[in-house]
C-alpha cells in the first residue's frame, strides 16, 4: 500500500457522508503578483512578477479545498498561466467533478492517462483534494501525510543575482541577524558569483552556504566555478548543469570538493533512479509543482532516502497556499532535512499574500499550520485584486 493509498484509506473509518463527499466544481484563478523587490536567476531575466494559479475544488458539503500552481517558465518548467488553466479546465476538471473526494489515487491515475507529464497542471488539484481531505476528518494535512514529526520548520534563504557584492553580503548579513543560518546564491554562467561567495564566507564563517545555478551552466563553467570556491566550505552545488546532463553531472561531483545537489532533472520517480543510479548528486530538491504535489513529493523522498539522499524541500515562489503543502510535508517526515529555500514566497522581500491567515516564520523557523487541512483561507478582496482573468 503506498502512502496515498494509506492516506486516503483513513476515510474509510469515518461517517458514510465523509466517505461520499464529491466535487461539483474546478475553479482555476490566474494572479499576478507583485514582487516587492525584482527577482533575478541565471536564465530569464529580472522577474518583476509572479505568474501563479490558484485552484479552489467545490464539494456538495460546503467546503472549498485550495491548491497552488506556478507558471514558472525557466528551465524544468515551461507551463504558461494560460496553459496551466486550459490543461486544468478542459482536460483534468472533467475527471474530476463528480468524483468522491477520498478517490484521489484512482483520480490522479485518471489524471496521468488523460494528459501526459503536465506536473504543474495536476499539482494544485491533488494538493487541493488533500487540503478537503484534511477538512473534512478535521486534522491538518501532515496527519494525512503521516503524521506531525515537527510543528516548526528550519529553512533557507535566498540571494538572488544582483551583480552588486557590498549588497549581497550586506543582504546576507541582515537575513543573518534575522535568524537565518543558510543560505542559498544563485549563480550566472559567467561564474561572477565568486567574490559574492567569498566575501559571504568570510562575513559569516558559521553560515551554511549552497549555491544554485538552475541549470544554467557548461560542464567546464560548472567546474571553473567549483574550483574557484572549493576552499569556501560550500554545503552543495545544486542543478549546475541542464536537465538532460545526468551523467555530466555525475562526472561533476567525481572530480570537484562540492557536493551536487540534483533539482530540475528530477521531476518523476524514474529521473530520481536515474541520479541514483549515475550517482550524480548526493541529495536532490523536490518542488511540489514540478513533482505533482505533496503526496508524490512524498513518494520521491522515500525512494531518494531508501538510496542514502539527502532530501531537500523547495518550491518556486508562491503565496502561503503553495508553501504550507511544502510545510505539512516536512512536518510529516520524521528523517532529517536539509534546510530548505521553500519558503520564498512568504518572506519579507517578495509578493503580497491572497490569505487571511498567512504563514508566519519565527526567526528561521516556518510555523506549520495547526488547522484543518492546508489550513488555509482565501481573502476574497485580496484575490479580486491580483486575479487577472477579469
Amino acid at each position: 500500500m503506498t502512502n496515498a493509498q494509506f492516506a486516503f484509506g483513513a476515510a474509510e473509518t469515518g461517517s458514510a457522508g465523509l466517505r461520499a463527499a464529491r466535487v461539483t466544481r474546478v475553479e482555476s484563478i490566474p494572479v499576478m503578483l507583485p514582487l516587492r523587490k525584482h527577482f533575478e536567476h541565471a536564465i530569464g531575466g529580472k522577474r518583476l512578477n509572479l505568474e501563479n494559479l490558484i485552484v479552489r475544488l467545490y464539494t456538495d458539503q460546503g467546503l472549498v479545498g485550495l491548491g497552488e500552481t506556478q507558471a514558472w517558465r525557466r528551465i524544468g518548467s515551461s507551463d504558461t498561466l494560460r496553459g496551466l488553466k486550459a490543461a486544468i479546465d478542459d482536460i483534468l476538471a472533467p475527471q474530476l467533478v463528480g468524483r468522491a473526494v477520498f478517490d484521489a489515487p484512482a483520480i490522479l491515475w485518471d489524471f496521468d492517462q488523460a494528459l501526459h507529464g503536465s506536473h504543474y497542471a495536476k499539482a494544485p488539484l491533488a494538493d487541493a483534494l488533500l487540503d478537503l481531505q484534511g477538512q473534512l476528518l478535521g486534522v491538518p494535512a501532515s496527519a494525512l501525510l503521516g503524521g506531525q514529526s515537527r510543528q516548526s520548520i528550519p529553512i533557507s534563504a535566498v540571494l538572488p543575482i544582483t551583480r552588486d557584492l557590498q549588497q549581497d553580503v550586506e543582504a546576507g548579513m541582515a537575513l543573518f541577524e534575522r535568524g537565518f543560518r543558510s543560505f542559498v546564491v544563485k549563480v550566472s554562467p559567467d561564474g561572477g558569483a565568486v567574490q559574492t561567495i567569498q566575501q559571504l564566507r568570510s562575513a559569516l564563517p558559521e553560515a551554511v552556504i549552497r549555491l544554485d545555478a538552475n541549470a544554467s551552466m557548461d560542464f567546464a563553467g560548472a567546474r571553473r566555478l567549483s574550483d574557484a570556491v572549493a576552499d569556501c566550505d560550500i554545503e552543495g552545488f545544486e542543478q549546475p548543469l541542464p536537465p538532460w546532463d545526468v551523467e555530466g553531472m555525475a562526472l561533476l561531483a567525481q572530480l570537484t570538493k562540492i557536493p551536487i545537489i540534483a533539482d530540475e532533472c528530477v521531476v518523476t520517480a524514474q529521473d530520481l533512479l536515474r541520479v541514483i543510479q549515475t550517482r550524480a548528486a548526493f541529495g536532490f530538491q523536490s518542488k511540489v509543482a514540478k513533482n505533482g504535489g505533496a503526496w508524490r513529493s512524498r513518494d520521491l523522498w522515500s525512494i531518494g532516502a531508501a538510496a542514502g539522499l539527502k532530501i531537500y524541500p523547495g518550491n518556486h515562489p508562491g503565496t502561503s497556499i503553495v508553501t504550507a503543502s511544502v510545510a505539512h510535508l516536512a512536518a510529516a517526515w520524521s528523517g532529517p532535512l536539509m534546510e530548505g529555500p521553500f519558503a520564498v514566497g512568504v518572506t519579507d522581500e517578495f509578493a503580497p499574500e491572497v490569505v487571511v491567515e498567512p504563514l508566519t516564520i519565527k526567526g528561521n523557523l516556518l510555523q506549520v499550520p495547526n488547522r484543518p487541512g492546508l489550513g488555509m483561507t482565501i481573502d476574497e478582496k485580496a484575490l479580486e485584486k491580483y486575479r487577472i482573468d477579469r
